[in-house]
């Protein structure tokens, strides 16, 4: 059953978001060669704590970590370690907050140090197809229009679209109604109403979309050791269309990057 939001509960979910966003952006500043996911791990919880939210990803489903951190060929749910980031890697930061009793929960993937041209396509595509995606997200749309969208625009580029794993509606629960693929077709699915709040997270693949778990029980990996990229927003239906709950726009300001690419989905002002 998808659970809509009262305008006001969307704002208290706006203010979990950006806890989320905020400790990406924190992150952002750390992520280098020689610093451990274990290392950024640690500073996330204490960041997340100190804006007087609780991790959201720690203990949940049993998960031992407040982020989640998959390197290179990892696409999802990899687990801190004190493994170094080396020079090229990609790492793709997931992480989650609750605030307001509401959860935040998105995701970037950083580039450490210098990588290759065909990597950053590989992230440029998938952040792109992201923001493509949440165009669909507008009244009387479907579920499959937004999968269709985020497939059709990768694919085209002879990317992998992960199958086994799907954004989600989300709110009090980490995972609530509905299951939101990033494949599908025109006009299937749930039909998309005023008041829904929803994650979309793009999971691509430079090569094969075919993925398998590590013997962790959490990490999941390209069958192929090919990179992978995941983005994530928080996304609440508005007045009939997508109105964005979190930022890049915190990761944007550490990096040193300028970007409009959020302004279309801003119905409200959002100042950093």
């Amino acid at each position: 059953m998808i659970i809509t939001k009262t305008r006001e509960e969307i704002e208290l979910m706006r203010e979990s978001a950006l806890v989320v966003s905020r400790t990406l952006g924190m992150l952002a500043k750390e992520v280098q060669p020689g610093v451990t996911t274990n290392h950024l791990n640690k500073i996330a919880e204490e960041f997340i704590r100190d804006q007087g939210a609780v991790p959201g990803f720690l203990g949940l489903y049993g998960c031992p970590s407040t982020l989640l951190t998959s390197v290179n060929e990892a696409v999802v749910h990899g687990l801190p370690t004190d493994k170094p980031l080396e020079e090229g890697d990609v790492v793709a930061i997931d992480c989650g907050a609750v605030k307001n009793e509401f959860y935040g929960d998105h995701a970037y993937t950083f580039e450490v140090g210098e990588v290759d041209e065909e990597t950053k396509k590989l992230l440029r595509v998938t952040k792109e197809s992201l923001y493509i995606g949440i165009r669909e997200l507008k009244v009387n749309n479907r579920v499959g229009d937004v999968g269709y969208a985020i497939q059709n625009y990768c694919e085209s580029f002879g990317y992998g679209v992960v199958r086994e794993l799907v954004g989600h509606g989300l709110g009090r629960k980490l995972h609530e109604d509905p299951e939101m693929p990033n494949y599908g077709r025109r006009g299937r699915g749930k039909k998309l109403i005023e008041g829904m709040t929803i994650a979309i997270e793009p999971m691509i693949n430079m090569g094969t979309h075919r993925v398998s778990q590590l013997e962790d029980g959490w990490t999941i990996v390209t069958k192929d050791g090919k990179p992978s990229a995941h983005f994530e927003h928080n996304i609440a239906i508005v007045d009939g269309k997508p109105e964005l709950l979190s930022t890049f726009g915190y990761v944007y300001e550490a990096l040193g990057i300028v970007s409009d690419e959020e302004d279309e989905f801003r119905q409200n002002a959002l100042v950093l």
